[in-house]
């Protein structure tokens, strides 16, 4: 078996691992229990939004090669802007498909108008903001800049985001979201971003959880009565043997 010190050294070792690892083991636990407990489609936002955003049908469109002739066009998606048709070429003009006109940034109400065709009815409005930057650890990061914030009147602090230069509307926030990106953060322990997985706290935490979890099995082994039951009868042989043989050369 293996040495008293050996033994005591193993069990210090997976004593002090434990406590310098065992809030993020709460942390991975818990936000592991949140994500698998709760809906996905309520976390995006679906509740608050209708089925199916109302859609204008547009007729007497012009193609983008008559509107720009010079412009070479690459992308092009097609915009409802407070009942107009646009296009949003190269994923960054917005142009109206009927006069060609370029639209450099929607409006307030162009943000609203186009809020009311996704977010459900019976929602009221409480303010509208214009944002040019966020930071890393805002609700709207990596997204297209700037946006619309709009505000909705419910428990939940609800709010929407609208690209200000397509027209596009972005996603929802509110506050089942932001538990869940907070838990989000926990988990991947990227508390800089939170998004990056490959980041060298959490690879160092789970090689450390690794060890940790190897270092109880260890632990278990060289100190369970069964263990030493079936190894120790095994050394008294091999040194029965041992003896014999000395005395039979003698």
């Amino acid at each position: 078996m293996v040495k008293r010190k050996t033994a005591m050294n193993i069990r210090k070792a997976h004593r002090y691992l434990g406590i310098f690892i065992g809030i993020q083991f709460i942390m991975w636990t818990v936000s592991g229990l949140y994500f698998s407990w709760t809906d996905l489609d309520e976390i995006h936002g679906d509740n608050f939004k209708k089925h199916h955003p109302d859609q204008s049908a547009f007729s007497d469109l012009m193609s983008p090669s008559e509107l720009a002739p010079d412009m070479e066009v690459t992308s092009i998606d097609l915009q409802e802007i407070s009942g107009q048709p646009y296009y949003f070429l190269n994923g960054e003009v917005l142009m109206n498909a009927r006069t060609g006109e370029i639209l450099d940034e929607i409006s307030e109400e162009d943000a609203l108008s186009i809020a009311a065709r996704y977010m459900k009815d019976e929602l009221e409005v409480s303010g509208v903001e214009r944002i040019t930057k966020t930071g890393k650890h805002h609700e709207y990061r990596e997204n297209l800049l700037p946006a619309y914030v709009i505000s909705y009147d419910t428990d939940e602090n609800l709010k929407a985001y609208i690209g200000a230069t397509n027209g596009d509307f972005r996603t929802v926030r509110h506050r089942d979201w932001r538990w869940f990106d907070f838990l989000w953060m926990t988990h991947t322990m990227d508390y800089e971003g939170r998004d990056d997985f490959n980041n060298l706290a959490l690879r160092s935490f789970s090689l450390l959880g690794l060890i940790t979890v190897f270092s109880g099995f260890l632990l278990w082994y060289i100190s369970s009565p069964t263990v030493r039951k079936v190894v120790q009868p095994g050394k008294k042989k091999k040194k029965k043997k041992k003896e014999k043989k000395r005395k039979n050369r003698v």
